[in-house]
């Protein structure tokens, strides 16, 4: 088991498989370097390929062990091809970060404006998809007795934003799903944790006061649903994110 600081000095997480949705770009690529960085081997996923073998080109330009796998997480058919082929390349997945996601079509329609097809798709990516491989991924976890499942998670889950109506409503089921999953499993190891890293390291938002002390401190107590609620009302960096993953292994 791991044992860190407030700021992951001393985790050790070397040689263990972690695997991210989203990764060619953005929070999903910060997350898979900084795994990488502290001594994971990453498994990224997206679904253009160009991206995607530019960031694990970064990560194994810096000494890092990354692979890339170009799919769809909306797509069913691609589900286990993909943890089939990150578990080839990984072995066990000690770490899941589902951070791929979509908004559907843009301009954002008023929700009763919204196709069905549209909200169906949405849906796919969003919820149905990660649900899907975390149903893969979370028995060999429980077996083993340790494991983490991060779901990124938004403030649309919770604040009625207008045209923001087929993701919003994605995403408050996805954290409902992890408020589940979490009492589910809670007897085996396996933690599960939805993460609204808020507006990450932007001019218009400087970051504010970190509650990642608190957060590692209701991780550590294995208090998951607190740590979703702060995390859901907390702006979290990329980088204290990426150390609330680790700091769960602990």
């Amino acid at each position: 088991m791991l044992a860190a600081g407030v700021h992951g000095e001393d985790m050790n997480i070397q040689g263990q498989g972690a695997l991210i949705t989203g990764a060619s770009r953005g929070l999903g690529r910060a997350l898979a370097e900084a795994l990488a960085l502290r001594g994971a081997r990453v498994a990224m996923v997206a679904r253009e390929g160009g991206p995607l073998h530019d960031a694990v080109a970064t990560i194994r330009a810096r000494g890092g062990v990354a692979h890339a796998i170009v799919g769809d997480i909306g797509a069913k058919d691609a589900i286990h091809r993909i943890a089939g082929q990150a578990q080839g390349l990984l072995g066990e997945i000690s770490i899941a970060i589902h951070n791929a996601s979509t908004l559907g079509p843009t301009p954002l329609r008023l929700l009763l404006d919204t196709e069905c097809e549209d909200l169906a798709t949405v849906l796919e990516t969003n919820l149905v998809g990660p649900f899907r491989l975390t149903r893969i991924l979370a028995g060999a976890m429980a077996l083993r007795g340790a494991g983490v499942i991060v779901h990124i998670s938004s403030d649309a889950a919770i604040e009625p934003y207008p045209r923001w109506g087929a993701y919003g409503a994605s995403k408050a089921a996805q954290d409902h799903l992890s408020r589940i999953l979490a009492a589910e499993l809670a007897d085996t190891g396996v933690r599960i944790l939805a993460v609204d890293p808020g507006e990450m390291d932007t001019a218009m938002h400087a970051p504010g006061e970190s509650h990642f002390e608190l957060l590692q401190a209701f991780a550590r107590r294995g208090v998951l649903e607190h740590a979703l609620e702060l995390a859901t009302t907390s702006g979290l960096s990329s980088h204290e994110l990426g150390d609330a993953c680790l700091i769960l292994r602990s």
